[in-house]
């Protein structure tokens, strides 16, 4: 018994800390970030996605926690890049800080997204996923920070410490889905959020546009607060032509990517997630292995792809290599002329 009460208690740090992983411990009868009218992907207290993958429980955390037998993490996984940013880039800038913490400099105009200097990517200081590598730009070398872009509310994206000191330090414009506007103002209520739904867009200055777009993902900042947020991938349109960034999603039957192709031309750029994907039994619903983020750069006709969210937080089983590893397997086998890069923290890449 005893035993089970330590799975237990485990299990919901799991759910807890871990953005990808989780159930709901019971039902709700309200949301208590969002109000609004029903539509096709909000029944009135939860969000879904148009390929939404089945709500883990509890028992499938245990059976996946019992089973665990993935490859061990270094302490310490330093990149050997670090970036200091010009104050501004006239064309297109893309510069990973770490796990899926961009900064996109693009015509003019300075974009964090899902900005995490967080030493964990927890709730709790003193557990959860650990940093193994620090941020790829300091806090202090960032430039003016002019919008900040949001994609979910999981503790390896929506870092609300790190939200509040970029607000006060630089009162950008923050955009993001329904719901995390209330998630963001209880880390400082002067913070203004401009929060949208699928399908809307957000006018960031200097010519680029933020379209928020579907993704095969889910959302929970607790244990009874699952898919009450919405959670988004962002199309940027501008001047140097069509960036496509995901923070998390599935690959599901591909229908996400090919309707961005269809609505905004091919992308000139693609950021995708490539890591946290393992065991796929678990993970496949919400999370791209390499192979499949490869198969989005395809549907998405993408000139260049970036990936993101792997070597910085060990959320899964796969080892801290292992997605750089795959994505080359991937792209020789399927890739053809797609350039198709991991990034490391630090790394910098500019068209």
């Amino acid at each position: 018994m005893k035993r089970r009460s330590l799975l237990a208690a485990v299990s919901a740090a799991t759910v807890m800390t871990l953005g990808g992983v989780g159930y709901a411990a019971h039902r709700r009868a309200r949301n208590p970030y969002y109000d609004g009218p029903r539509s096709d992907h909000f029944d009135g207290i939860r969000f879904h996605s148009p390929d939404q993958a089945t709500d883990k429980d509890l028992a499938e955390v245990i059976r996946w926690q019992l089973a665990r037998a993935g490859e061990a993490w270094p302490s310490h996984f330093p990149s050997p890049h670090v970036d200091t940013p010009p104050e501004r880039a006239g064309g297109l800038r893309v510069a990973l800080i770490g796990h899926a913490s961009y900064l996109f400099q693009v015509a003019g105009r300075n974009i964090l997204v899902d900005p995490v200097y967080a030493k964990r990517a927890s709730p709790l200081r003193f557990a959860g996923p650990k940093r193994v590598n620090p941020p790829g730009i300091a806090f202090d070398k960032l430039p003016p920070i002019d919008v900040v872009l949001i994609t979910h509310n999981h503790y390896d994206h929506l870092d609300g410490p790190t939200m509040a000191r970029l607000w006060q330090a630089h009162q950008p414009l923050i955009v993001a889905p329904l719901g995390n506007d209330t998630i963001l103002r209880s880390y400082d209520d002067t913070m203004h959020v401009l929060a949208k739904d699928w399908g809307e867009s957000v006018d960031l200055g200097g010519g680029v546009t933020a379209h928020l777009t579907p993704a095969n993902h889910w959302s929970a900042r607790g244990l009874n607060d699952r898919r009450m947020a919405l959670w988004c991938s962002y199309v940027l349109t501008g001047p140097t032509g069509t960036h496509y960034h995901s923070g998390d999603t599935g690959l599901g039957d591909g229908a996400i990517f090919r309707d961005a192709r269809s609505r905004f031309g091919p992308a000139r750029l693609a950021t995708l997630p490539i890591g946290a994907y393992e065991p796929r039994w678990f993970m496949k619903g919400q999370h791209m292995n390499p192979a499949d983020a490869v198969e989005a750069a395809l549907l998405l006709e993408a000139k260049q792809a970036l990936g993101h969210h792997w070597g910085t937080f060990r959320l899964t089983d796969e080892g801290v290599e292992r997605p750089v590893e795959a994505l080359a397997a991937a792209c020789a086998e399927r890739g053809g002329d797609l350039s198709f890069r991991a990034l490391h923290p630090g790394e910098v890449w500019s068209a």
